[in-house]
């Protein structure tokens, strides 16, 4: 998921007949972020600078199984990178601790990571306005590893109606 210092959610407040004005730097940065969450309430993420390539991936699977006392089901979305050539080599080598599961096209809404890419969005970021990129990236970290330590946020995402199936 991309993450800009110019993204506004949520409301904003002004007297009776006046415009809300949102204050801001007026520069425009960004950073990205991968993540993958279980139903048991887990969370696993990177921010990075950059744009998201086979090396990032590839990177955050090695995170992901290095960890894992099991083997880990890992359910993507069509993106590019999640279907390369680098990407399903690596999956072959590693095949008895990881498997991908690639949901449907144009499905977000299938996607219980996407729930979580909406919490980061208003409550990581709606509420503050990051001066740099480096304070942004502090927020959106900050952020994850607080909802790192709330697995019960993280099991409630599984509860709306379009992600049920994984729970």
């Amino acid at each position: 998921m991309g993450l800009r210092s110019d993204h506004i959610s949520g409301t904003s407040f002004a007297l009776k007949g006046q415009t809300p004005v949102v204050r801001a730097t007026g520069k425009r940065f960004g950073c990205n972020m991968i993540s993958a969450i279980t139903n048991r309430g887990a969370l696993s993420f990177m921010v990075f600078e950059g744009k998201f390539k086979n090396a990032t991936f590839i990177e955050f699977m090695k995170r992901l199984i290095k960890g894992a006392t099991r083997k880990v089901y890992l359910i993507v979305d069509g993106h590019p990178v999640h279907r390369s050539k680098a990407a399903r080599q690596f999956v072959a080598e590693n095949a008895q601790r990881l498997r991908l599961i690639q949901l449907p096209g144009y499905c977000p809404e299938l996607n219980p990571d996407e729930l979580l890419n909406q919490d980061v969005k208003t409550n990581g970021l709606g509420k503050s306005r990051a001066a740099n990129k480096a304070e942004l990236i502090s927020n959106v970290r900050r952020h994850l590893y607080r909802r790192q330590k709330e697995p019960h946020v993280i099991r409630n995402l599984f509860r709306e109606k379009h992600v049920r199936y994984a729970a």
